[in-house]
């Protein structure tokens, strides 16, 4: 491989790692305070996308700016994502709380059926995208090799920008120190007076929102077609377990080291490429099965 292709792999897998590290980390967070894999998340990822290419069908023609384009195509993933989130968590989750965790699970796959279907009345089964955003954005050369600003720019730049955030509101604000010990441990957060019940509608709404800004950030570059969901939500998964439950630097790491391999399989063995983040996930898992990044939990008494 020369050095050009090199490259090309490298700014690929980075890009990819960024959109999966977005789904990832919504899932994470999920997990995190709840316990409980949301197959539903890869919904949020689908309908997110969808949602956003449509209001972009509705702009492009009237020659919006750049701005406008990216502030719509963000505003819409987040609020869409953050009802269905908050929807899901206040109609369904919370009846299922105290739940056996199989039986969790099996109600998120039954939501994610039901979004499936409602997806595919809303915007049937015509291929979805909205390329054209991209293209007003131009290209960039870096290091002889021509590149579109979306995708070396501003995907990677969202995402490392959600990941700051996200830091920041967990170890430095009130309500991120709340989620913290309902994350550490739900019965004495709520004896100490932390409505338990808020922080996990808040953090359902705050997974869904970035499952789907990661759908809108990749609608641009990929196509969406029915089933787009499943194939996303099982590489997030991929990423959480490489990584460990609830760890988000870990699944920032994790994301990176899919991404980059993922893409260096694609221009040296392309046979390998949809395999490549399980064959990772499943050397992680047999050497270290909590996760890499997972850490000693304390016994309870």
């Amino acid at each position: 491989m020369n050095f050009h292709l090199l490259l090309l792999a490298v700014v690929d897998g980075l890009s990819y790692a960024s959109l999966l590290f977005m789904i990832a980390l919504g899932l994470t967070l999920i997990c995190g305070v709840f316990g409980v894999i949301n197959v539903a998340h890869g919904s949020f990822y689908a309908i997110g996308g969808y949602s956003a290419a449509t209001v972009m069908a509705w702009l492009l023609p009237d020659d919006a700016s750049v701005l406008v384009l990216v502030c719509a195509l963000l505003g819409t993933a987040v609020l869409v994502g953050g009802a269905l989130g908050a929807l899901l968590e206040r109609g369904i989750m919370r009846r299922f709380q105290d739940r056996d965790p199989v039986l969790q699970l099996l109600v998120t796959f039954a939501v994610f059926m039901i979004l499936e279907n409602l997806q595919r009345m809303i915007w049937g089964s015509t291929p979805v995208n909205a390329g054209a955003l991209a293209g007003r954005m131009g290209t960039v050369e870096l290091l002889g090799v021509t590149f579109m600003r979306y995708q070396l720019l501003v995907v990677p730049g969202i995402a490392l920008a959600s990941f700051v955030g996200l830091q920041c509101l967990l170890r430095y604000s009130i309500t991120g120190r709340k989620l913290l010990a309902v994350i550490h441990h739900r019965e004495v957060a709520t004896a100490l007076g932390i409505d338990a019940a808020r922080m996990g509608l808040m953090t359902f709404a705050l997974g869904g929102a970035l499952g789907a800004v990661g759908g809108a950030l990749s609608v641009p570059m990929t196509t969406f077609v029915p089933g787009v969901a499943a194939d996303m939500v099982v590489a997030s998964f991929a990423v959480i377990a490489t990584a460990g439950l609830g760890q988000i630097t870990g699944a920032l790491i994790a994301s990176i080291l899919i991404g980059l391999a993922r893409a260096l399989a694609v221009y040296t063995l392309p046979e390998l490429e949809v395999v490549m983040p399980y064959l990772m996930m499943v050397a992680v898992l047999l050497v270290r099965p909590s996760g890499l990044f997972s850490v000693a939990e304390a016994r309870r008494i």
